[in-house]
C-alpha cells in the first residue's frame, strides 16, 4: 500500500457519499411506492421523475453550464438563494426549455459538508414551470426537519409568485407542527401534504421535500445533456480500474477505491455520464504536492471530454494546492470542490476533497 495513500485513509473521506447513497437507496427501496404515489388524502400520485419528460430523442439540447440569465425569471427566482450563499447556474437548456441548478453547502462540527439543492426548470418563454427543494441532509442547533426547505422555497418563489411564499412556509410549519411520528408508529406510511393556488400545485414530505408545478406552464422535453463536459462510463471504466478502483460496471455506478478510501461515483443517462462525484486527498511536504492526481487518474480525467478535461483539472489543482473549495463554472462545466483541512503548517497540508463534476437531471436521484 503507498504509504501517501495511507495519509488520507480518514473514513469520513469515503464514506460520507456512501452513506447517503445507501440511505438514499434504501429509501427509494422501502418507501419508494409510497414517497412517490402520497398517502394523505390531499396528495396527488408522484413519480420522481415526471412520466415522459425525458423520453425523447435530442432537441436542441446544449449542457454548457452558464452563469443565470440577468434579467428575467431565471434571476428573480435564483436571487434569494444566491443572495444568502448559494451557488446557482443554469446548467442545460433544449429547445422547450431550461433547467437551473443551485447548491449550498451546510458544514458540521466534523467539518463534513452537508450539501442542500435546488432545481428549477423554465420554458422557453421564460416562466418558472417546476421546481424541486429536495430535503436538507443537516440540522444543526434547532433548526427543525423543513426548516431548510422553506427558508429556500419561501423566498424563491416569492420572487416570482409574490403570495406564494409566505403560503409554502406556512403549510410546511403547520405539517411538522402537527406531525405524530406515524413512521415511529409502525405504520409504514409517509405523512405529505398537498396544496394549490392560482400559480401551481405543491407537494410536500419531510423525505422528499417540496414540489412544485405550476398549473398553467409546462415543459413537454426536459433538457437532458451532458456531452459538453462528460464522456461515456463505458469509456472511462477502464482508466479507473487501471486507477485502482474496484468498478464492475455495467451495472455499479459506484466504485471503490481501497487504497486510499476513495470513492468515484456517477449518474448516468442510459451510458452517458450525466454527474459524476469524487473524493480525493492532498499531501503537500515542503511546498511540494505528494499525493499526485495521477495516482489515482493515471491518464487524467478521463470520464471528462478533451474540450474541459485541462481546465477542470487545472481547477480542481488549484484547491488541491491551497486546500480551498470551490463552487462555480469552469469552461462551460459545473465544478463543485468540498475541502476539508487537517494540518497545515508553512509550506505542509493534509486535505481531502469531495469533488463534483456536473449537475444530475432534474428530478433524479442522486440529487
Amino acid at each position: 500500500m503507498n504509504p501517501v495513500s495511507r495519509t488520507f485513509s480518514t473514513t469520513a473521506g469515503r464514506r460520507r457519499p456512501v452513506i447517503r447513497n445507501i440511505a438514499i437507496a434504501l429509501a427509494v427501496i422501502v418507501l419508494g411506492p409510497l414517497a412517490l404515489s402520497g398517502c394523505t388524502g390531499s396528495a396527488e400520485p408522484l413519480s420522481l421523475p415526471p412520466a415522459g419528460v425525458y423520453d425523447h430523442e435530442a432537441a436542441d439540447e446544449d449542457s454548457r453550464a452558464v452563469p443565470v440569465p440577468a434579467g428575467g425569471t431565471a434571476e428573480a427566482v435564483t436571487r434569494p438563494l444566491t443572495e444568502a450563499g448559494w451557488f446557482c447556474a443554469q446548467v442545460r437548456a433544449n429547445a422547450d426549455g431550461r433547467a437551473l441548478w443551485c447548491r449550498i453547502g451546510h458544514r458540521d462540527e466534523a467539518d463534513t459538508v452537508h450539501p442542500q439543492v435546488a432545481y428549477f426548470l423554465l420554458d422557453r418563454d421564460d416562466r418558472l414551470a417546476w421546481a424541486w427543494f429536495p430535503r436538507a441532509e443537516y440540522f444543526s442547533g434547532d433548526r427543525r426537519i423543513g426548516d431548510q426547505v422553506a427558508d429556500a422555497a419561501g423566498p424563491a418563489l416569492a420572487a416570482v409568485w409574490s403570495d406564494a411564499g409566505d403560503r409554502v412556509r406556512r403549510e410546511i410549519e403547520d405539517f411538522h407542527r402537527d406531525l405524530r411520528g406515524p413512521l415511529e408508529q409502525g405504520t409504514g406510511e409517509i405523512p405529505r401534504i398537498a396544496w394549490r393556488d392560482r400559480h401551481a400545485d405543491y407537494h410536500y414530505s419531510a423525505l422528499d421535500g417540496l414540489f412544485v408545478t405550476a398549473r398553467d406552464v409546462s415543459v413537454r422535453r426536459w433538457p437532458f445533456g451532458a456531452e459538453h463536459y462528460a464522456t461515456t462510463m463505458s469509456s472511462a471504466v477502464d482508466d479507473l480500474l487501471a486507477g485502482g478502483y474496484d468498478c464492475f460496471y455495467p451495472p455499479q455506478t459506484s466504485c471503490n477505491r481501497v487504497q486510499s478510501n476513495g470513492y468515484f461515483r456517477v449518474a448516468l443517462r442510459g451510458d452517458q455520464i450525466v454527474s459524476a462525484w469524487f473524493g480525493i486527498g492532498s499531501l503537500i511536504e515542503s511546498g511540494r504536492q505528494r499525493h499526485p492526481l495521477s495516482e489515482e487518474f493515471p491518464h487524467g480525467l478521463t470520464f471528462l471530454t478533451e474540450a474541459v478535461r485541462r481546465p477542470v483539472t487545472e481547477r480542481i489543482e488549484q484547491s488541491r494546492r491551497s486546500g480551498t473549495g470551490f463552487a462555480g463554472i469552469v469552461a462551460g462545466t459545473v465544478v463543485i470542490i468540498d475541502a476539508r483541512r487537517g494540518a497545515v503548517g508553512k509550506g505542509e497540508l493534509v486535505a481531502y476533497f469531495d469533488i463534483q463534476i456536473g449537475a444530475p437531471l432534474a428530478a433524479t436521484l442522486p440529487v
